[in-house]
């Protein structure tokens, strides 16, 4: 995967789709929502690194849903792109001062769509996706798909090296094996939770070289987190 999570919400199920192909095919994952309400809820339990918002939607418009993600603490930082009909420079000004980062007029090409996407996560800081992470002496290369300790190449699954990619790239946070399984493996798959445990313990023995499976930690009641502060 060379990008991020990345939620898509309208209510028209086909722009929905035709969005989360064509995002997919540059390598992303997404999640689908139909309201403002659902995406409300979605972006504080999965906090994706980005949340594409059609302005007019039931229940909750677009220019509504984010200014209430930008105005908690807990998603202020997450990148909004709005979707709307609307072309009149006021509009676009209202949408920006709501905190929108960008702001695309119907109808789009989803190449257009995409190249916006990019944008918005290099601005903000999202988007270097294939750079060495590091914690501790250990560096993954998501480039090069290999993880390093001490510069020795650490032997591991694939699952088990894009499970560590996801943690790195969210340090300091609670996933429920749930929202691993969503973000991980994918949520079109139906597998037990069981299976993050089984993966978890595969990938906290790849890395025992200096303790540093002791930064995957288990928050009894709630699930996984990732911490270099060992």
């Amino acid at each position: 995967m060379s990008g991020g999570f990345i939620l898509v919400v309208d209510d028209e199920p086909a722009i929905c789709d035709m969005i989360c192909t064509s995002l997919e095919m540059a390598g992303y994952q997404t999640r689908k929502a139909a309201n403002g309400q659902i995406a409300l809820q979605m972006i504080f339990n999965e906090q994706p690194d980005l949340a594409i918002l059609d302005w007019m939607m039931p229940m909750m418009s677009g220019i509504e849903l984010t200014t209430r993600i930008k105005r908690d603490p807990l998603t202020a930082e997450i990148p909004i792109i709005l979707l709307t009909a609307r072309s009149v420079e006021e509009d676009k000004i209202r949408g920006l001062e709501a905190g929108a980062d960008d702001y695309v007029v119907k109808p789009f090409s989803p190449r257009e769509l995409t190249a916006r996407v990019k944008a918005v996560l290099r601005r903000s800081g999202k988007g270097n996706e294939d750079s060495n992470l590091t914690a501790g002496t250990m560096v993954l290369s998501p480039d090069e798909q290999v993880c390093r300790i001490d510069n020795e190449t650490v032997s591991m699954g694939p699952k088990e090296l894009k499970l560590l990619e996801f943690f790195m790239r969210h340090p300091n946070r609670v996933f429920s094996r749930g929202q691993l399984l969503d973000r991980v493996w994918g949520g079109n798959v139906y597998i037990d939770e069981r299976t993050v445990d089984v993966h978890i313990r595969r990938l906290r023995k790849a890395i025992t070289m200096n303790d540093h499976e002791r930064m995957i930690q288990t928050v009894r009641g709630s699930g996984y987190r990732f911490s270099c502060d060992i």
